[in-house]
């Protein structure tokens, strides 16, 4: 049943829905003008299965994170009507739904769509349920597929900066395959949480080409990888593409389907209602700050950061995290890189490295240690602290993809004071997202103009002035709290349609709908003169220790798993005394 409430059917809304890490949210948007009404988030009553499965006490093994897809129906469940009841908005005048959600978050299915772990005979297999994004238990996997297909050639390997993740489709269902052969056997299809979740509203199992793109080594032009490829890899693995990853690909610019009667009954909205295809979360930032044409990069700026930047073209470009035409905004390729650690950096040094003297002065003048450092910091000026640092806290995802580099700070003396170090760690994510532009610019792919969004632009004003100042280059700030949820609502307007109340396209709708504040971030002159000099150093410690000038971090870290495994074998009442890698369950 398709709803047309008509153009001049007045006020009509949109739900966004942001799938996160450990809870999901929702948002209403009005249609017009993108203000948003309400918001209500769920936690996710089994979270994060990192240790064990949640009701059956089996162990996992390390680096591994589970969820249960029931979890995601709880959102729809709870917050969808909650946020209708908030703002006193009826089921009717709603007229679109769009997602986003993390991603690789991937979970087997059987014909019928259903999760393979609640089949009889898989309730107690971790590898039936959802392996969530940061899921890195199979870098073996990965390893093996960046090896394999450097020998082979394989030209997609240029469009994901020579490197494949752990994290991503192809690593985690080989891992399936390897270690529970039957589970891969009786696995319909493999499918992201994103593309599941949308099935379940609509009953159309359809691929968003975004999730696609850049997660399952999809493209527009070539499809997916060969089989040739899949078979060097292991012969079983063979027809993986062809079978296991079928389904439509659905672009970002219309509806995959509309609501069922089932699921409107559980959500509390009418059946028919336009669902767009799912949204990698970070990606539905992009319109949600209005972020359509080539030139435009967002950097969303959280615990990580994530550089996505639109362009007319497709190049090979160092490092980067993957590209994808309509992957984002139809019509343009999209180019996603990214830093490791930015918030979980700051966090880090106030958590773990900050003085008692910090912390009590913080609590006497009634802030967090955060503002305390912030407020003292912002009186230094440029170089004034003496230091220089390498923002690899948890390695480096652009431009050298080392996840096996680690953090360094040079120039500390017997003066250095906590304020300094952290403003030297400031400036020195600023300069991993310098290095980014410039490689994006080197390449000839053209970076115009800078928005920001996320938690961190509205927590620390020196941390924005600094990326100014180090970047030279106005940046643009969301006026939005929830900007994934907003775009995801913008793609929801646009599966509507404009005879629905909605748009035909989504440059329309971000038009209408998409807001920054009206105060930007533009660099200060004398500050970007001295921050050109201590760019220097950073490219020279960046070089010298991300490009083979010193192995020195890669030793440390032998040493330090080495030494972590000798203190495992004096304990026998710790496990994996053998270091190696459980096969068959992923148990410990």
């Amino acid at each position: 049943m398709e709803m047309d409430m008509g153009k001049e059917t007045e006020p009509r809304y949109a739900i966004g829905i942001d799938f996160g890490t450990a809870s999901g949210r929702a948002v209403l948007v009005d249609a017009a003008d993108g203000r948003e009404l309400a918001w209500h988030a769920t936690p996710y009553p089994h979270g994060v299965m990192e240790e064990e499965l949640i009701g059956c006490g089996i162990r996992l093994g390390p680096e591994w994170a589970l969820q249960h897809p029931g979890d995601y129906v709880e959102v729809l469940r709870r917050s969808v009507p909650e946020v209708l009841r908030a703002a006193g908005v009826s089921p009717g005048q709603v007229i679109g739904i769009g997602v986003d959600f993390t991603s690789c978050t991937m979970l087997p299915v059987d014909e019928a769509g259903t999760p393979l772990f609640l089949k009889e005979g898989f309730r107690r297999e971790p590898h039936a349920y959802v392996k969530l994004w940061k899921h890195h238990a199979a870098q073996e996997e990965a390893d093996l597929i960046n090896a394999v297909a450097a020998t082979r050639g394989e030209a997609f390997l240029s469009r994901y900066g020579g490197k494949i993740s752990s994290e991503w489709m192809f690593p985690k269902a080989l891992q399936v395959l390897r270690e529970a052969p039957e589970v891969y056997a009786a696995a319909d299809r493999f499918v992201e949480a994103a593309d599941w979740i949308v099935f379940w509203m609509t009953g159309e199992l359809k691929r968003s080409s975004g999730c696609a793109g850049y997660k399952a080594l999809w493209h527009s032009g070539e499809g997916y990888p060969s089989a040739a490829f899949c078979r060097a890899l292991d012969p079983r693995f063979e027809s993986f593409a062809e079978t296991k990853l079928r389904g439509e690909i659905a672009k970002l610019d219309g509806a995959a389907g509309r609501l069922t009667a089932e699921a409107a009954a559980v959500m509390g909205l009418r059946p028919g209602i336009a669902v767009a295809p799912g949204m990698i979360d970070a990606h539905a930032a992009v319109p949600g700050v209005g972020a359509t044409k080539p030139g435009q990069m967002v950097l969303s700026m959280g615990t990580s950061l994530c550089h996505l930047l639109l362009s007319g073209k497709e190049v090979a470009v160092e490092g980067i995290c993957g590209v994808a035409r309509d992957g984002i905004i139809p019509g343009l390729y999209a180019y996603e890189a990214g830093q490791a650690a930015v918030g979980d950096l700051f966090g880090w040094y106030v958590q773990q490295a900050v003085p008692a003297y910090a912390e009590q002065a913080a609590a006497r003048e009634g802030v967090t240690v955060h503002e305390w450092l912030e407020r003292r910091a912002s009186r230094l000026q440029p170089g004034e602290h003496g230091l220089a640092a390498l923002d690899w806290w948890n390695g480096n995802r652009s431009v050298l993809v080392n996840a096996h580099l680690s953090g360094l700070i040079m120039g500390l003396t017997l003066q250095t004071k906590p304020e300094e170090i952290y403003r030297a760690l400031l400036e020195a994510t600023a300069f991993g997202t310098r290095k980014v532009i410039e490689t994006f610019e080197a390449a000839g792919v053209e970076v115009r103009e800078l928005f920001a969004c996320g938690g961190l632009p509205g927590k620390n004003r020196l941390l924005m002035q600094i990326f100014a100042d180090v970047t030279g280059r106005e940046i643009k700030i969301a006026a939005s709290a929830q900007t994934p949820a907003l775009g995801a609502a913008m793609l929801g307007a646009v599966a509507a349609g404009s005879r629905c109340g909605g748009y035909d396209r989504i440059e329309e709708a971000a038009g209408h709908m998409a807001r920054v504040q009206e105060a930007a971030y533009r660099p200060n002159p004398a500050h970007k003169a001295v921050y050109d000099l201590l760019y220097r150093e950073y490219t020279e410690l960046h070089d010298l220790f991300g490009r083979g000038g010193s192995e020195a971090m890669a030793r440390l870290k032998r040493l330090q798993r080495t030494a972590a495994a000798a203190g495992e074998q004096r304990d026998p009442e710790l496990p994996g005394m053998d270091g190696g890698r459980a096969k068959g369950s992923g148990r410990r």
